[in-house]
């Protein structure tokens, strides 16, 4: 990646990725202590299951359409970049407009 604002919203999106699991798995290990500590074991239920894939499953397309939609305005702002920097035509520098 040459270009420092891709670099950028990568390093940003994957720091940000990092810091949830995380939070997440900080959050599990106090949980299982605290279960251990009052003599049970951590018990996750099937149906509790399935919702907590549903919901990560749910996250993971939201953060996929985020990144497709900050991959669609860059590629729109690179492209405006670029076309800022091509040469005017050389017959619009030579044309004048005249009121009628």
């Amino acid at each position: 990646m040459s270009d420092p604002g891709k670099v950028i919203v990568a390093l940003g999106f994957f720091t940000s990725v990092t810091v949830i699991v995380r939070m997440i798995a900080t959050a599990a290990v106090a949980h299982a202590r605290r279960g251990d500590e009052a003599g049970r074991g951590l018990v996750v239920h099937e149906d509790r299951m399935a919702r907590l894939e549903q919901a990560v499953d749910s996250i993971a397309l939201e953060v996929e359409r985020i990144s497709e939609g900050q991959r669609f305005t860059t590629k729109l702002l690179a492209d405006r970049a670029a076309a800022d920097r091509l040469p005017a035509a050389p017959d619009a520098q030579r044309r004048h407009v005249t009121p009628h």
